[in-house]
């Protein structure tokens, strides 16, 4: 889809276009106005690149007031917003329509807040995900979600979409991590929800914004919540010689409580694409992958590895690996964070589904997967993430 049809009524906001602009430069500064389409391109589409729709015009504002004024503007004039942060989202939720103002908050990139004594973090919007952890990691503390994009996205973006990563099962998505936010509303209200501590009271207002895209305010400030790092964290890399082997042996890992801080598996068509595009060190001659990660003290890593290392031969585990560094660890992780553009290797296009699974289903429904992959000819890559 190249143009998306308008119905007539909206073709009014596109006639106004130019005293759009003119009275936007009485709000914020003209360089930050963008209008022209070679200006406007970039921001066409997401990650996703299905679809693209250049936005009527796109406004970079600096300060909280420019938005709360944007957003005033635009609810009286009745003219559409759609919100933006880094552009890595894979659902669609920054798209612009052709008849709206997109508003770009890359400009709102600054972490203001560090505060030790209530472990937490205070950042505008875009900044990224990764840039949190880096900005406390010498004090021997980080932000536990990571999305696989957590390099380039945005800390609103996460907001919006209730982003998670390798590490939900343990820890938790960004709502199980999020304090606070500032949001300017459509009307130009500026709120805070939430603070500097969980459960405030009152309605959880917090919760609500969470994962709603952008559609019910613009987040301006982030609160997060930050973890001291774990004494002891290792990871095992599991080869399999049948997908059912992996997915019984993710299932016991569950059943018995152990809680990995991270557990994914991969199939061979993505353990075979990652290696060569990061080469991890995955074993080549499975057909399916299982990455374990268990933190705590050294003690009670300990014994979760005897623990995970038991279960795994008895689901006739062909290799095993343990970690012998941090650099390691994160190198075992490093292919499946790659699973994405190491797709992108394998064909000029490929489409990117998420779907939910009950565990004692993962190999029934792999299996029929590859079946139908070999049906119509369509190769498919699978990385599977279980929750509890």
């Amino acid at each position: 889809m190249t143009n998306l049809q308008m119905p007539k009524v909206e073709k009014s906001i596109l006639s106004m276009k130019d005293k759009i602009v003119s009275d936007f430069e009485n709000i914020i500064d003209r360089k930050n106005i963008l209008f022209h389409d070679d200006e406007i391109r970039p921001y066409e589409t997401d990650a996703l690149a299905a679809y693209k729709q250049k936005p009527l015009l796109v406004v970079l504002p600096e300060t909280v007031e420019e938005v709360s004024k944007i957003l005033k503007y635009c609810n009286e004039h009745k003219i559409k917003v759609v919100p933006r942060g880094a552009g890595t989202g894979l659902s669609g939720g920054s798209l612009p329509l052709a008849d709206c103002v997109l508003l770009g908050m890359g400009k709102f990139n600054k972490i203001l807040e560090i505060d030790y004594k209530n472990k937490c973090v205070v950042a505008q919007p875009c900044v990224t995900n990764l840039a949190i952890t880096h900005a406390v990691q010498d004090n021997k503390f980080y932000y536990a979600p990571d999305p696989s994009s957590q390099l380039a996205c945005s800390i609103g973006g996460n907001v919006a979409e209730n982003s998670g990563g390798v590490h939900s099962l343990k820890y938790g998505t960004t709502t199980n991590n999020l304090l606070g936010l500032e949001v300017v509303l459509m009307d130009g209200t500026v709120v805070k929800l939430g603070g500097k501590t969980f459960d405030s009271d009152g309605y959880d207002l917090l919760g609500l914004m969470t994962g709603s895209e952008g559609l019910l305010g613009v987040i301006t400030e982030v609160t997060v919540r930050i973890l001291k790092k774990p004494e002891v964290t290792k990871g095992a890399l599991i080869g399999f010689p049948t997908i059912e082997d992996g997915g019984n042996c993710v299932s016991e890992i569950i059943a018995q409580g152990i809680i990995p801080a991270g557990m994914e598996m991969m199939d061979k068509a993505l353990i075979h694409a990652t290696e060569k595009f990061v080469k991890a060190g995955y074993p080549l001659n499975v057909e399916a992958m299982l990455i374990v990660e268990l933190d705590g003290t050294q003690s009670e890593v300990d014994e979760l590895i005897k623990k995970v290392e038991t279960i795994a031969k008895k689901n006739n585990s062909k290799t095993l690996k343990i970690s012998k560094s941090d650099e390691e660890r994160l190198r075992f992780w490093a292919g499946r964070k790659a699973a994405f553009p190491a797709c992108g290797e394998m064909a000029p296009d490929y489409y990117c589904m998420d779907g939910t699974i009950p565990r004692g289903k993962l190999a029934e429904v792999l299996n029929e997967i590859s079946r139908l992959s070999k049906k119509y000819k369509l190769p498919v890559a699978n990385a599977l993430m279980p929750y509890l």
